[in-house]
């Protein structure tokens, strides 16, 4: 009876000391884990999480035309949505949000269009890896001048004496010179456009690149289209790249001021405008105000994109 009572117990205690070893693997591996994210979480503690809760504190803060009192008020907000509550008559702040959404809804369309166009491009018809990291150079070449170079860069393009309306007047398409190409919303859009393209261009590139390619050979021997193939394959599985690049866009547009007063001669409004206005009259705590319910809105619209795509599951 002690014969096969001994090794029974030799099995038990080999098992509890593996088990115990494996408990003690596990643990150094989640304290390896959070030390090596210790450092990026310090980093978007500091400079994320503190900007935004201090943000937030200022917004409830009162000030007048001499300093600020740190006194606890929601006058803020009320100021933010004065008027909001009239029929009648849309507010100024549902007016400026208006606006702001007609330039995001623009050049997430264009973006859009484009983007997939040159993603699927050099995805499916540029073979070389070599060739694909120099169009994607290409690409960001743009960004080693400043934003507000390459907007002033249009100016002598799209201006009444400008390029476009020299040459079409000389070719006889126009008489007098197109007033709406600068200082104007096709101007900003242009701008838009031009500067956030490429952000939806790598995230779409970047799930196009992992599609295999036997699905889209699969698509064409049971005799679907190039369209069929296009709407039924490549854009399903290229929908996470597409809602990254979204929510870039739409995140740039909607707190863009710099654009909108370059591009539209500081004569459209827009959400970022009026905070930068707020804080150049350093009416601080008002400025803190909108910013918050602009996070707010852009937060909400993020949100809406990720309820309709689940990132987590398609990446």
């Amino acid at each position: 009876m002690t014969d096969i009572a001994l090794p029974a117990i030799a099995n038990t205690a080999t098992a509890s000391a593996s088990t115990t070893s494996l408990t003690a693997k596990t643990r150094r591996r989640r304290v390896l884990a959070y030390l090596q994210a210790a450092p990026m979480a310090l980093v978007f503690l500091v400079f994320f999480v503190v900007p935004l809760a201090l943000t937030l504190i200022v917004s409830f803060w009162s000030y007048n035309e001499y300093e600020i009192i740190p006194a606890f008020t929601v006058q803020n907000y009320i100021d933010v949505f004065e008027g909001c509550l009239n029929t009648a008559d849309a507010c100024t702040t549902v007016r400026t949000y208006l606006s702001t959404l007609k330039f995001c809804a623009l050049t997430w369309a264009c973006t859009l269009v484009i983007g997939f166009t040159v993603a699927y491009f050099v995805a499916f018809h540029v073979r070389s890896k070599t060739m694909q990291m120099a169009l994607f150079l290409v690409c960001t070449i743009p960004f080693w001048t400043s934003n507000v170079i390459r907007m002033i860069s249009w100016i002598p393009l799209l201006g009444r004496n400008g390029l476009v309306n020299d040459t079409l007047m000389g070719l006889g398409l126009i008489r007098a010179p197109i007033e709406s190409l600068l200082y104007s919303d096709f101007s900003v859009v242009l701008a838009f456009v031009h500067l956030n393209t490429v952000f939806m261009i790598v995230p779409i590139f970047n799930s196009m690149a992992r599609i295999d390619r036997s699905l889209i050979e699969a698509a064409y021997d049971s005799g679907a289209t190039g369209w069929q193939t296009l709407w039924n394959v490549v854009v399903p599985l290229a929908k996470p790249g597409i809602a990254i690049g979204s929510i870039f866009v739409i995140t740039l547009v909607m707190g863009d001021f710099v654009t909108v007063g370059v591009m539209g001669g500081q004569q459209i409004a827009s959400v970022g405008k009026v905070i930068q206005v707020q804080m150049s009259a350093l009416q601080l705590p008002a400025a803190a105000a909108n910013a918050v319910v602009l996070l707010g809105a852009v937060m909400l619209m993020i949100v809406a994109m990720t309820r309709l795509i689940d990132l987590r599951k398609e990446l």
